[in-house]
């Protein structure tokens, strides 16, 4: 036997029940080649210990929020003048101030690009890093489809602490049409399911009822599953939008020990914190939700998902999806209501010394269209889907402040430097937690598939 061998060498250093999981390789898909792999994945230094992800449901306008273009023909540079921000040479949209003063603490990543011009395709691609099998509106969930990104963070990276949830969502269930695919777990079955919040935290009300024992029944009697299930029940429907998810034994496991553990019902408790920084995140739900969002991100929360808006939005609806009326709704509603809430999010992580060790992405499913349009279906000033070219941010997490990589043309049309693609942007998001991106997962007929098939872009961090 080689002893001096490499292989032999690691193999002695995994752990004795890693060692025994070798035998068991038959049925469940590992060899020594896998463990050794694991293994070395796990030496990957993560940047990051925290997760925000913000996801603007519709498409925001790159071209008219970061990506600018003031040298380009009428027509297509749009009603918007550029200003100075405080990093050198970096201007943003007029009609974000704050950002303006807050940009320099981001890295930019103006390249990203993919083929899906629907909603509910192009959102799940952004939902898990993987392209859909075909670019429909109507593509529905299936197990065939891939995990929300901290399905998978709570498969491979699970918060030690049994009380706090490794993966949550809220305050929305996208849909365009039907529910949108890539917001569960998928074939990694449900207790990787994001434990999803459905009420608002801007309520004056907001609470989470299956946090709040009802007085008539003390935490001694729920010791089985059958009363934590008949008190949830009668406080409210807790994921109705995932109603086979009721009968899941982890899941109500999880929500017993939560119901005994005062640390995270505390983290729901927004009126613990000063009305002026609630003022200052917005008195609206996507402002409290980030509000919320930091809150978890203190008490452990590993991976947290906030949705811009439940629709892609249009005309009046206050979405991101600016067919028609495009610079109204930015200037009205849309970057109001981001340049508030986004900018106060990173000052105060940063104030909480939360900000190294959070990584914050901004991104949407896809850009606007260079090309100011007109139709009769969405009215004039519109600008229609174009996945050919995009803006992402992300700050904190050992992100770079003020980076900037790629590049698009001179009309915002199409990568001119370093294209990016949402699997590149997936594998980013997982090399940050310290986890490997060609680590396999398995679907339901045990095929392993890499958890992201991009590369990270390592240039963004220091």
């Amino acid at each position: 036997m080689n002893y001096g061998c490499p292989d032999f060498q690691l193999a002695s250093r995994l752990s004795r029940r890693k060692l025994l999981q070798v035998g068991s390789a038959g049925f469940a898909g590992l060899s020594l080649p896998n463990l050794l792999r694991a293994s070395e994945a796990s030496k990957i230094a993560a940047k990051a210990k925290h997760i925000i992800f913000l996801h603007q449901f519709g498409g925001p306008s790159h071209i008219d929020t970061f990506d600018m273009k003031p040298d380009a023909p009428d027509g297509i540079r749009g009603a918007f003048k550029p200003i100075a921000s405080r990093q050198p040479g970096l201007q943003v949209c007029e009609h974000l101030p704050r950002f303006s003063q807050t940009i320099n603490r981001f890295a930019q990543v103006r390249s990203v690009h993919h083929r899906m011009k629907n909603h509910n395709s192009a959102t799940y691609y952004s939902l898990t890093g993987h392209a859909p099998p075909l670019d429909d509106i109507r593509l529905r969930d299936s197990p065939e489809l891939y995990p929300a990104y901290g399905s998978t963070v709570a498969k491979l990276k699970p918060v030690e602490d049994p009380a706090v949830p490794t993966f949550m969502a809220y305050p929305y269930v996208l849909r365009d049409g039907s529910v949108t695919p890539g917001q569960t777990a998928s074939f990694l079955g449900k207790p990787y399911d994001p434990f999803f919040i459905g009420e608002d935290p801007a309520s004056p009300d907001f609470r989470l009822p299956e946090l709040s024992l009802p007085a008539s029944l003390p935490l001694s009697r729920l010791d089985d599953r059958r009363g934590l299930l008949q008190m949830i029940d009668r406080q409210g429907d807790l994921m109705g939008w995932s109603s086979t998810a009721k009968g899941i034994d982890s899941f109500y496991d999880r929500a017993l020990t939560m119901l005994a553990s005062p640390r995270v019902k505390k983290a729901f408790d927004l009126s613990q914190e000063p009305d002026k920084l609630r003022d200052d995140y917005g008195r609206n739900t996507y402002g409290q939700s980030c509000l919320l969002a930091r809150r978890l991100v203190e008490t452990g929360v590993r991976f947290v998902t906030v949705y811009y808006l439940n629709t892609i939005g249009g005309r009046g609806k206050g979405g991101w999806d600016t067919h028609g009326d495009n610079f109204n709704q930015l200037q009205n509603d849309l970057c109001p209501i981001t340049d508030r809430t986004v900018p106060t999010l990173i000052e105060d992580l940063e104030s909480r010394g939360l900000l190294d060790e959070t990584l914050v992405v901004w991104m949407g499913e896809f850009g606007r269209s260079p090309k100011v349009v007109s139709s009769k279906k969405f009215g004039a000033d519109g600008r229609d889907h174009w996945p050919q070219c995009y803006t992402v941010l992300f700050a904190g997490g050992g992100v770079t402040p003020g980076a900037i990589h790629g590049a698009s043309d001179r009309i915002g049309a199409y990568p001119a430097l370093n294209p990016v693609s949402p699997d590149d942007i997936a594998a980013t998001m997982f090399w940050a937690l310290g986890i490997d991106p060609a680590t396999e997962i398995h679907d339901t007929l045990n095929r392993p598939f890499p958890i992201a098939a991009g590369r990270p872009i390592t240039e963004i961090f220091s």
